[in-house]
């Protein structure tokens, strides 16, 4: 177990999470804003492989199966990834959550508890978010724990917005 919420528990990935992890990229409402979302299922199970035990390069950082705790079904993927984005190396709060689990907070519930794990459990000062300009739900939650929009770019996967916060003291979350 990685972390848990009062909903949630986020943890590494196990090999039965194949299914229901394909199951949510094989809806393509859930993947239009990932770019480089797996479209295969062996393409699927390379990316539960690839993060069984956090990510190859950066073990405490990496993209965990997120459990909602009452049901105990996985109901996404979210965490931390590294990124080199215009030269400087960027640690990125990512978070998918089953459509029809939306609307609930739990994508917010899931990326303050993640936010509060990089920056008490991992130091990290300055955490991002990559989203697709018109993924308005996840902008929305990337302001509510307290990211503010920094500029826009494009790289080999589309256009993003860049969403930025910078430790100067505690992070505290802009409700």
């Amino acid at each position: 177990m990685i972390l848990e919420t009062r909903r949630l528990s986020l943890r590494y990935f196990l090999p039965e999470d194949l299914d229901p992890l394909w199951t949510l990229y094989s809806d393509p409402e859930m993947v239009r804003f990932i770019p480089d979302a797996p479209r295969t299922r062996e393409e699927a199970l390379a990316e539960v492989e690839w993060f069984r035990r956090g990510h190859p390069t950066f073990p405490e950082l990496g993209l965990w199966a997120t459990i909602h705790r009452e049901s105990g079904r996985l109901i996404g993927r979210c965490g931390l990834l590294p990124w080199m984005i215009d030269g400087r190396r960027e640690v990125e709060i990512a978070y998918l959550i089953d459509r029809r689990c939306q609307g609930q907070g739990l994508a917010t519930e899931a990326a303050e508890a993640i936010r509060d794990y990089a920056v008490e459990r991992l130091g990290l000062t300055r955490l991002v978010c990559l989203i697709d300009p018109e993924n308005h739900p996840s902008r929305r939650v990337a302001e509510k724990i307290g990211m503010q929009f920094e500029t826009e770019g494009v790289d080999d996967k589309g256009p993003f917005h860049l969403y930025s916060m910078q430790r100067t003291g505690p992070i505290e979350a802009h409700r």
